[in-house]
């Protein structure tokens, strides 16, 4: 019983893996196919506009992102003790909330935005919530490394929001969120060790 719930955690951790990369490709990709579209000033949303060519990848990568994150959260939740794994569904949720409400939409933009400021949260959250049981785990510079991606992804996701170049704060917010992601989500499927971090 012990080994297939170690590898029902581990394959569900295999989302953290996925999905991240395949959000970020998509957005590189949609980029480079788009004539007069500029990643610095441009957000990631308008590749998923209503009548923009790329808008079916981008969705796809909106999509695959909130799947492998909700698999991840649920295999955080049996490895990290704390509500870091909510977050980590939350922010799943919200991307698949954007992918619902694309900008031009039947919701209205404010709907599409609402969603996207909801996964900024979430995501900022996710690394901050994380800190505490891992410092209680012992590892005092994952912990200390968990709060400084959420404080960097926070300050570049609030700069983008408030000032130019937000496209480029925007990517480097959302980037810096996903790699703590990728990076967790490798060790449990490399058999991070559930017990020692309080997991029930």
């Amino acid at each position: 019983m012990v080994a297939e719930r170690t590898a029902r955690v581990r394959a569900l951790a295999l989302g953290g893996v996925i999905g991240p990369p395949a959000f970020i490709g998509a957005w590189i990709a949609a980029a480079a196919a788009t004539v007069h579209y500029s990643s610095i000033d441009s957000a990631i949303s308008d590749l998923a506009r209503v009548g923009a060519p790329t808008r079916v990848g981008m969705t796809a990568g909106f999509i695959v992102f909130g799947a492998g994150v909700i698999a991840f959260g649920v295999a955080l939740r049996a490895t990290l003790a704390g509500p870091a794994w909510m977050a980590a569904v939350a922010t799943a949720i919200c991307t698949l909330g954007v992918a619902a409400t694309p900008l031009g939409g039947w919701s209205g933009d404010a709907a599409h935005a609402a969603c996207a400021g909801a996964g900024y949260v979430t995501l900022v959250a996710l690394p901050l919530l994380a800190a505490q049981p891992l410092a209680r785990g012992g590892l005092i510079t994952a912990a200390r490394g968990s709060v400084a991606v959420g404080v960097v992804s926070g300050a570049c996701l609030l700069a983008s929001t408030l000032g130019p170049a937000h496209g480029f704060w925007q990517r480097l917010g959302l980037t810096v969120g996903d790699v703590w992601i990728v990076i967790v989500a490798t060790l449990i499927v490399a058999g991070w060790d559930q017990a020692r971090f309080g997991a029930s």
